[in-house]
């Protein structure tokens, strides 16, 4: 094991390398572009003809992009750019604004679910069972099988983690047991003291026979590891792939990111949330004051919906790699006996739970569904926390005609922001959630960064989903929803734990505004769809 002072070196080596590798590529990027201008230049003489191939291809895309079936917030904000800045909204729409991905690319993800989304099974009884408990949210459940392909699930044994740190140390604890794999996918891992002792069992595991396989996503982790870093991993003999790496050529796949945080262990426990295995989200450093992150700990049959969700990427995301040929011997048959287990997982597996994944290669935003879903069947409360608020006029729409039924909703976001312009961009929203009965809460210890929701004492959703257009139409994401479980109770008790900790905004955002405040968060919220 190397010395702590070899590790912040390195630590230190990686940083320095992945920020001069991302500006390697935006300089290249830069390159490209400047070329594609010289050249648009150079036929400046043509620059009628130009002019109005441009206007006339910008029409033909406004067009196309009304008759889409998307978000009416999504479409006008193409719309407006593309007829106000014909040149500039062409070649934005062009690079970030179509779908993300390649036929080809599209194919690979449809074959690798069709052969692993049969082997989740689907129980219409224990749907039944869910309906009479909770008729009120068992609808959400029934949507996320048939049109995500997710099923519910019982018997497992859920609990819920306030704090980041905790769920870390719990993470560990299950590694150190495991017996034949062990599956990592996270945004964001940086080669520093929290996954340094990761890393350590991992390589223990290894040695011990057991397969270890770790998959993240190359963006959140850029500024965190270098370039060498998969080749470390393999030389360990830890099978190690990479999300979409960035190259200095433009891609229109750069858009899309995975954004999801699993760890599997031998297919019978499963860990999720909103923290990535990076310092900062563990307190070993605090460059935004305290960091609220959440995670849950499932053991049972329904890690087998986590065991895919990790199977999916890692077999669709490179044509060149090896897939798996059986995807069976990473699915065993998992029974939680409760009559057997301690008495703390024993009472967390009462319930039901339901993990779901969201790709942004189809047509179904299953993310902001549930949450609209959630605040469209409480009848007394449902509660938020996200890092970010970005949302669609439709789900505004849902919150406040929540709130008009005399629904307590509520929304959490940071009071120290990680980001200064995102930051202004979810302040503007604040005005029309507030007009229509939305309480605004910003949490001043710090910056929270977990992604939760909690309704009626029935259901609660905790994973990497942020309420902002990255999370529900750009990347590839993963949640968690509970139903009538200790896991729920957990979650609002959180809630109540920290509202007094929180700066209620709710008064100033309705009547407290400048004009030149209103004027600047319109302009901020035009951009909003494009962050």
């Amino acid at each position: 094991m190397e010395s702590q002072s070899q590790q912040t070196y390195e630590g230190k080596a990686n940083i320095k390398n992945g920020v001069s590798r991302a500006l390697l590529a935006g300089a290249a990027i830069a390159v490209e572009v400047a070329f594609a201008l010289n050249c648009f230049l150079r036929f400046s003489n043509y620059a009628a003809w130009i002019s109005g191939f441009i206007r006339v291809l910008g029409a033909l895309l406004v067009l196309g992009i009304y008759s889409q079936h998307k978000s009416a917030t999504i479409r006008m904000t193409w719309v407006i750019i593309i007829m106000g800045l014909p040149v500039l909204g062409v070649a934005l729409y062009l690079l970030i604004g179509l779908s993300g991905s390649t036929k080809a690319m599209r194919k690979r993800y449809k074959n690798v679910d069709a052969a692993l989304m049969p082997l989740l099974p689907g129980d219409e009884a224990l749907f039944r069972e869910l309906r009479e408990q909770t008729p009120a949210f068992a609808n959400i459940s029934r949507y996320l099988k048939q049109f995500a392909g997710y099923p519910v699930w019982k018997d497992t044994a859920v609990t819920y983690y306030k704090d980041a740190a905790e769920g870390l140390e719990a993470q560990l604890k299950d590694l150190r047991k495991a017996k034949d794999f062990i599956f990592m996918e996270y945004h964001a891992i940086e080669a520093a003291r929290a996954f340094g002792r990761i890393m350590d069992v991992l390589t223990e595991k290894v040695k011990e026979g057991v397969e270890v396989r770790v998959f993240y996503d190359d963006i959140g982790s850029i500024g965190f590891i270098s370039t060498d870093f998969v080749r470390q991993l393999n030389s360990l003999g830890i099978q190690c792939r990479v999300f979409n790496p960035v190259g200095p050529l433009a891609n229109v796949f750069l858009n899309n990111r995975d954004h999801r945080k699993i760890t599997v262990i031998d297919g019978q426990v499963g860990f999720t949330g909103g923290y990535n295995l990076a310092d900062e989200y563990f307190h070993l450093k605090e460059p935004f004051g305290f960091w609220k992150d959440t995670g849950l700990r499932l053991e049972g049959p329904a890690v087998k919906s986590l065991t895919v969700t990790f199977l999916e990427m890692w077999n669709a995301v490179n044509k060149d790699d090896a897939d798996d040929r059986d995807y069976s011997r990473y699915l065993p048959d998992t029974v939680f006996d409760a009559s057997t287990a301690p008495e703390d997982l024993a009472e967390a597996a009462a319930g039901f739970v339901q993990p779901y994944a969201d790709s942004p290669l189809d047509h179904e935003h299953v993310g902001e569904n549930v949450y609209m879903s959630l605040a469209e069947s409480a009848k007394d409360y449902v509660w938020f926390m996200t890092p970010y608020l970005l949302i669609t006029d439709e789900m505004s729409s849902a919150l406040g005609l929540a709130a008009k039924r005399g629904v307590d909703v509520r929304i959490v976001t940071p009071g120290i922001p990680d980001k200064k312009l995102v930051y202004q961009l979810t302040r503007s929203y604040y005005a029309s959630l507030v007009r229509n009965g939305v309480r605004i809460f910003e949490y001043t210890p710090g910056f929270c960064h977990a992604k939760m929701s909690v309704a009626d004492d029935e259901a609660a959703t905790c994973g990497t989903i942020n309420m902002d257009y990255r999370s529900l139409y750009h990347h590839f994401e993963n949640g968690c929803i509970m139903y009538k479980s200790q896991a729920v109770l957990g979650i609002k008790k959180d809630f109540e734990s920290f509202f007094p900790e929180c700066r209620e905004v709710t008064e100033q955002y309705r009547t407290g505004r400048s004009h030149f405040l209103r004027l600047w968060q319109l302009i901020l919220r035009l951009a909003a769809p494009l962050m």
